[in-house]
Order: C-alpha cells, then sequence, then structure tokens
C-alpha cells in the first residue's frame, strides 16, 4: 500500500513537471536595445522640426539597468552628451545636474518587447523654471537594426508628438 502510494506521488510529480516545461521554456527574454543608434531624419517624423531630437544615442542594457547616452546639437551647435541609469523594474530613478532633475520609470510591456519610459524634468534656465512631461515607447524593427521610439511630451510650450526612427551603427 504505501508503494503504490509512493509511486502515485512520483507520477503527479513527473506529470506536473512536463506541464511546467512549455510554460518556463516559453518565456520569452527582454527586447535588448544594446548598440549605437543614429537619428535616421528621413524615416522620422519630428512634428515641429528637430530642436529637441537626439541625434545620436548610446544605449547599454544589462539585466534590469539601461545606461542612455544622449547627444544632440544645442542653440550654439555644439554637441552635448546627456546620460541616464534606469532600472526596468517601474521603480522611480531620480538624476540631478546643474540646471535640471528629473524623475523617470521604465517599465516593460507584458512580452517584453517594448519599453516605456516615462519622465517629469524640471528645468531651470536663468532664473525660470519650467517642466516637461514626457513618455517615449521603444521598440525594435527589421531583426534589431531600427529603434523606434514614439515620444509624447507636455510642457508651458504645449503638446508635442514625433517618432523617432535610429539606425543601429
Amino acid at each position: 500500500m504505501k508503494q503504490k502510494r509512493i509511486f502515485q506521488l512520483i507520477v503527479m510529480t513527473v506529470i506536473c513537471s512536463l506541464l511546467l516545461i512549455p510554460v518556463t521554456s516559453s518565456a520569452k527574454e527582454k527586447t535588448d536595445f544594446t548598440g549605437d543608434w543614429t537619428l535616421n531624419e528621413s524615416k522620422s517624423d519630428l512634428g515641429e522640426g528637430r530642436m529637441f531630437s537626439t541625434s545620436k544615442m548610446t544605449v547599454k542594457q544589462e539585466g534590469n539597468t539601461i545606461i542612455i547616452e544622449r547627444t544632440r546639437s544645442g542653440r550654439d551647435g555644439q554637441e552635448r552628451t546627456m546620460s541616464e541609469t534606469l532600472t526596468t523594474d517601474g521603480k522611480e530613478n531620480t538624476s540631478k545636474s546643474e540646471n535640471r532633475s528629473s524623475t523617470s520609470t521604465a517599465e516593460w510591456s507584458d512580452d517584453g518587447t517594448t519599453l516605456t519610459i516615462k519622465s517629469n524634468m524640471e528645468f531651470n534656465r536663468q532664473g525660470e523654471t519650467f517642466q516637461i512631461k514626457r513618455s517615449e515607447i521603444w521598440t525594435l524593427r527589421e531583426e534589431g537594426k531600427i529603434l523606434k521610439i514614439q515620444s509624447e511630451s507636455s510642457s508651458s510650450r504645449g503638446e508635442r508628438s514625433v517618432t523617432l526612427v535610429y539606425d543601429k551603427q
């Protein structure tokens, strides 16, 4: 009787293990945005112009951390690079610089294919403070060669919607 009970327990364990295999093997890895990216203006929809668009980005992704270095040209034509480190678990990340502070969150879609970054930035320029709220949805296309970022922002200057398309270098 005892052997029969042990046999049933073993059979049930094997069956449960076999049922769990498809669930764990179908769990998809998160999209990896790592790389050097250059803005493709002809494929992008820059809305009212290129003013706040990042011309180049370097992205390093490891585990649930993503480091984004964004390079853009300033009003004076000089290139400026800003770096931010985010965790992709939905927790708030804060950063401060001389004239800017920001709070951001980064969170994966349920299927791990898109990353949504939401930021609240506060700028201090010539004694005046203004805020920008931004939401970005990142997706990879064409086998990881194209990065598409749908960006929505709002500030005292109004709403802005752009689609940025980057080519992997």
